[in-house]
């Protein structure tokens, strides 16, 4: 069977990009994670050619891992399929699902740990909440189900790009996503949840320390002297906030995939 040119140019962009050097890198003691979405890529785009390049380089100098809190095939269709082979660290959902060196190493889901009485709780709520909420447009997907969070979106996730950019405006201007998330901690105290406002239409609701720094505790202390951590969302409330700073990382705030780079050159 036949390949359209964009396949191909995907599968052999993807198998420069695996292989990797096996030697470990200059500096296996520093480690740097990066988040996905406004990082490494535009938000819910796709990573540049360029970029997994700048990566490959970065990653013979010091160990590299991708911390996003999309699940795996989210974080795949962004940074290509079979991204767990190509960095030896990398965490989907906050690192509820965490790979190293291309293995499995844990996966935890939150409908085990909430249980399903609460999950059914939440949902039947969020319903009825954005059944009373008067947006410009409203779309579908207002939950989606995550095996590490719940993902909410008063507009639903399925609306357009432009429609998404318009939303974001809208949110900013009239604290829907804020009024919404302060609504629910009242709503649902006893159940000890964090909310976190990320991207441009929506919020995850988890358990408290589900954010990002869950996946620190497969990063042994013993193993590293210094951990940095980039990403785009670190005031208080963003979603990487708690990494960010945490007392073991060193955070750093970026504004684009192109800061990113430019802040690695000259750090590393």
């Amino acid at each position: 069977s036949h390949l359209t040119c964009t396949q191909e140019k995907e599968c052999s962009f993807l198998f420069k990009m695996m292989v990797s050097t096996t030697k470990s890198p200059d500096n296996p003691r520093i480690i740097a994670l990066f988040d996905v979405d406004g990082t490494l890529t535009l938000p819910r785009g796709e990573v540049t050619e360029e970029m997994m390049i700048f990566l490959k380089e970065l990653s013979k100098k010091i160990t590299v891992g991708i911390v996003g809190g999309s699940d795996l095939p989210k974080q795949e269709e962004q940074l290509g399929r079979g991204i767990v082979d190509v960095f030896p660290y990398n965490f989907s959902q906050n690192g509820l699902v965490a790979y190293r060196n291309g293995q499995l190493l844990a996966v935890q889901t939150v409908a085990t740990f909430l249980g399903e009485d609460n999950i059914k709780r939440i949902v039947n709520w969020v319903l009825k909440y954005l059944s009373e909420i008067d947006i410009p447009i409203k779309r579908g997907t207002f939950i989606e189900f995550r095996s590490g969070m719940l993902n909410i979106s008063p507009i639903g996730r399925n609306c357009s790009r432009e429609e998404r950019n318009d939303y974001e405006k809208f949110d900013l201007a009239h604290n829907i996503r804020k009024n919404m998330v302060s609504a629910m901690k009242e709503e649902f105290d006893d159940l000890n949840l964090t909310f976190s406002i990320g991207g441009q239409i929506s919020f995850d609701v988890f358990p408290t320390g589900w954010d990002k720094t869950y996946c620190l505790q497969f990063l042994d202390e013993k193993d590293y002297d210094e951990i940095h951590f980039f990403g785009d969302k670190t005031f208080e409330g963003g979603n990487d906030f708690e990494i960010f700073s945490h007392d073991r990382t060193v955070g750093h705030t970026v504004e684009s995939p192109e800061d990113t780079k430019e802040q690695c050159q000259e750090l590393f």
